[in-house]
C-alpha cells in the first residue's frame, strides 16, 4: 500500500529519500497534474542546488491574466468565481519571469495555445513531438517520478484510484513498468472534485508509492469556461457535420469548432428539415449539397477521441453517440472542460459511465496493438481536427510559425490523419477560419505557402472553412488548388490564383466558378441569421459558467476589441455612446464593469464605448 501523506512538504521529501538528487518528473498533461506535489518539488531543488529537478509536461494550465481596466474588470470576477482556490504553479511563473534556477529544468511537448510564444527558454525546451511518441521520450530520458492528480474511492475497506482526466501517457508509461522497461515512482494527489472513471485507470493503491491525501491540499479543478461559438465557427461546424455517415466514428480536436460541429449534428438529428434548411443557405453550390450527410442518426456514432469535452455528453443526451463497441459508446484519453462537465461525469449513473472507458493515447490515437478489433470498430470514421493555416496544394499549418517559434504543438494531429488514410472509409477534416485579423488587416489563412508544415501535403484530405468543404484526397495539384480556392474569402481568391497560375500549377484559363465567388463574412452571417434567431445555433449550445449578463457583455467587448484594431473606427463608436443614453438592460452591463457611476474621463468614455458596443452587438 502507498505511504499517505497529508503535508506537501514531506511528501517531496519522502520522493527525494526515495529516489535521489537526480529527479525526472512526468506531468501529466493539462487537468491531470498534482499541483502541490509539484510545487514542493520545485521549492525543494530551489532550496538546495545539489537536487537536479527535470519536469516533462504538457498543456501547462494558468489562470487568464487580463490586461486592459476592460478585461480587468470583466474577467476578473470571472477568474475568482472559477480559478480562484486553482493553486499556480510555481515553475510557470518562474518561466515567465526568466528566473527558473539553474538547477531546474522545463521541458514541454505542447503548449497552451499562443502561451509561450516569445518566451525564450520555452521555446528552446520544446519537444515536437506526436502525443503517441511522448511516453517512450519520457523513458528514454529516465523517468523516476510521476505524479498525478487522482480521484479516491473505497472498495471493502481498501482505497482505490482512479486515473480519471489523465490515463494518457500515464497507462502506457504504467505498461513499460509492468513488463520492466521502466522503474518509476507513482505518486498521486487526491482531489474531491476529479470525477471516478471507470476502466483501465482504476488502479489500487498498491500502483502507488505515495498519495498526499489531505483537505488542505483538495482544490477547484481548472476549469475553463465555454466560449461562445461565432458565425464562422458554427458554418465550419455545420459543414462539417454534413461530412459525418451514420453509424460511423468521431473524433473531434480542441477548440470551438466541436461545440460548433456537435450542435450541428443535434440539429441534424433533432429537426432535419431545419437543417437543410441552413445547409442550402450556407452552402454555395448545388455540388456541395449533393454530396452532404443529411439524415438523422439511426444507428448512431461511436466516439474514441484523445480528448473528452462537454459535447461530447451533448451528443450522448441527443441519442446521438450510441454505436457501442464492446459496451463502450465512448473511448478518450484526457478531458477538460467547466465546472458542469465534471459535475455531470462525478453524478453519472454507473451503468451510464461505465459506457465512457478512459484509456491509454496508444490506444485512442493508433491502430498498433489489437488492430483487427479497432478496425473493426472504428467503421466510416471522421477524424475533425483544427489548423491554424493551410497552403492551396493542402498542406496544414497547426502548431508553430514560420520562424520557429511554437504556438501550441503536434499533438495527436498526426496520429488522427494517419489512421484516417490507413481506416478504410475513413477520412480527415482539418478545419480552419478563412481568415484572420492582423492589425488594422485582413489576412488569409488560406496562403501560396508558408516556411513551417505541420501535416504535409502528401496527406492532403478534407478541409473547412465557414464557406465549404475541400475534398483533396487524391486529387493533382490544380485540382487540389482549385477545391482550396473555392472555400478561400473572395477577398484574396484572385491574387492567390495568379500566383498558382504564375507558378505554372493552375492552367491560365482557369476561372473560380461564380458559385463561390461570394465568399464574403456577410453571406455567412446572412445564412446562419434565420437559424440563430430560432435559437437552433445558440451561442453556449451547452451552457455556460457565464452569468446573462456576461454574456450579453461579450458580444459588446468583441465589437469594441474590432474597433480598438481600426483606431479610426472608435471616434464614431464614442459619439454613438455619448449621443444614446443606455437602456435598463445596458445598466446591467455596465454595472457589471464598474462603469454605471463613472468618476474619471477614462471610465466616462469606456461607458460611451460599451454602450455603444452593446446597441450594436445587439444590431448584428
Amino acid at each position: 500500500m502507498p505511504k499517505l501523506f497529508s503535508d506537501p512538504e514531506a511528501i517531496a521529501e519522502d520522493i527525494i529519500r526515495d529516489v535521489g538528487t537526480n529527479l525526472v518528473v512526468g506531468l501529466p498533461l493539462g487537468l491531470g497534474k498534482a499541483n502541490h506535489v509539484i510545487n514542493a518539488l520545485y521549492a525543494r531543488a530551489a532550496a538546495d542546488r545539489s537536487i537536479n529537478l527535470t519536469f516533462f509536461s504538457a498543456l501547462t494550465l494558468e489562470k487568464p491574466k487580463p490586461a486592459s481596466l476592460l478585461e480587468k474588470r470583466f474577467i476578473g470576477p470571472v477568474i475568482d468565481r472559477l480559478f480562484g482556490g486553482y493553486p499556480d504553479l510555481t515553475y510557470a511563473g518562474a518561466l515567465h519571469a526568466g528566473a527558473l534556477p539553474p538547477n531546474i529544468q522545463v521541458i514541454e511537448f505542447f503548449f497552451l495555445a499562443g502561451r509561450w510564444l516569445r518566451v525564450p527558454y520555452a521555446q528552446q525546451h520544446y519537444i515536437s513531438a506526436n502525443y503517441t511518441h511522448a511516453s517512450s521520450y519520457l523513458l528514454s530520458r529516465g523517468l523516476n517520478v510521476v505524479t498525478q492528480l487522482v480521484a479516491k474511492r473505497v472498495v471493502d475497506g481498501a482505497a482505490r484510484y482512479s486515473l480519471s482526466c489523465n490515463t494518457d501517457t500515464t497507462l502506457d508509461i504504467l505498461r513499460a513498468r509492468a513488463e520492466g522497461r521502466a522503474s518509476f515512482r507513482l505518486i498521486g494527489q487526491v482531489n474531491s472534485e476529479l470525477p471516478f472513471m471507470p476502466g483501465l485507470g482504476d488502479l489500487p493503491g498498491n500502483e502507488f508509492s505515495a498519495v498526499l491525501d489531505s483537505p488542505a491540499t483538495d482544490f477547484p479543478l481548472f476549469a475553463p469556461p465555454a466560449e461562445p461559438i461565432s458565425d464562422k465557427k458554427y458554418a465550419i461546424g455545420l459543414h462539417a457535420a454534413g461530412l459525418v455517415p451514420d453509424g460511423g466514428t468521431l473524433q473531434i480536436g480542441i477548440g470551438q469548432v466541436g461545440d460548433a460541429l456537435a450542435q450541428g449534428l443535434i440539429v441534424r438529428h433533432r429537426d432535419n428539415s431545419q437543417f437543410h434548411a441552413i445547409m442550402k443557405r450556407l452552402a454555395p453550390g448545388t455540388e456541395q449539397l449533393a454530396g452532404l450527410q443529411t439524415g438523422p442518426f439511426e444507428k448512431g456514432l461511436y466516439g474514441v477521441s484523445e480528448m473528452l469535452f462537454e459535447a461530447f455528453l451533448g451528443l450522448i443526451e441527443a441519442g446521438i453517440l450510441k454505436r457501442e463497441v464492446d459496451g463502450v459508446m465512448l473511448h478518450g484519453a484526457f478531458f477538460l472542460g467547466p465546472k458542469s462537465f465534471y459535475r455531470a461525469l462525478r453524478e453519472m449513473p454507473p451503468d451510464q459511465i461505465a459506457r465512457i472507458q478512459m484509456m491509454p493515447v496508444s490506444f485512442t490515437n493508433e491502430l498498433y496493438g489489437d488492430e483487427v478489433a479497432k478496425r473493426r470498430a472504428r467503421v466510416d470514421a471522421r477524424f475533425v481536427n483544427n489548423v491554424m493555416m493551410a497552403t492551396l496544394m493542402g498542406a496544414a499549418v497547426s502548431d508553430g510559425l514560420e520562424d520557429g517559434q511554437v504556438v501550441s504543438g503536434v499533438g495527436g494531429q498526426y496520429n488522427f490523419v494517419a489512421q484516417a488514410f490507413a481506416l478504410q472509409g475513413a477520412r480527415s477534416i482539418l478545419a480552419l477560419e478563412a481568415t484572420r485579423q492582423a492589425g488594422e488587416g485582413t489576412q488569409s489563412n488560406i496562403r501560396w505557402n508558408y516556411g513551417h508544415e505541420t501535416i504535409p501535403r502528401h496527406l492532403r484530405d478534407v478541409f473547412v472553412t465557414e464557406y465549404g468543404v475541400a475534398d483533396t484526397r487524391g486529387k493533382s495539384d490544380a485540382e487540389t488548388i482549385a477545391a482550396m480556392l473555392q472555400v478561400t474569402d473572395s477577398r484574396f481568391q484572385n491574387e492567390l490564383a495568379k500566383i498558382a497560375k504564375d507558378a505554372g500549377k493552375l492552367p491560365k484559363g482557369f476561372e473560380i466558378p461564380a458559385d463561390h465567388r461570394e465568399n464574403f463574412p456577410d453571406r455567412i452571417a446572412a445564412a446562419l441569421k434565420p437559424a440563430r434567431e430560432a435559437g437552433l445555433l445558440p451561442s453556449f449550445p451547452f451552457g455556460s459558467d457565464f452569468t446573462e449578463v456576461e454574456q450579453r457583455l461579450i458580444p459588446a467587448l468583441q465589437v469594441l476589441q474590432e474597433a480598438q484594431r481600426t483606431p479610426l473606427k472608435l471616434p464614431a463608436l464614442l459619439w454613438q455612446g455619448m449621443s444614446r443614453p443606455p437602456d435598463a438592460a445596458d445598466r446591467e452591463c455596465l454595472a457589471r464593469l464598474g462603469l454605471d457611476r463613472p468618476t474619471t474621463l477614462a471610465e466616462r468614455a469606456y461607458r460611451a464605448l460599451v454602450t455603444a458596443a452593446l446597441a450594436r452587438s445587439r444590431a448584428s
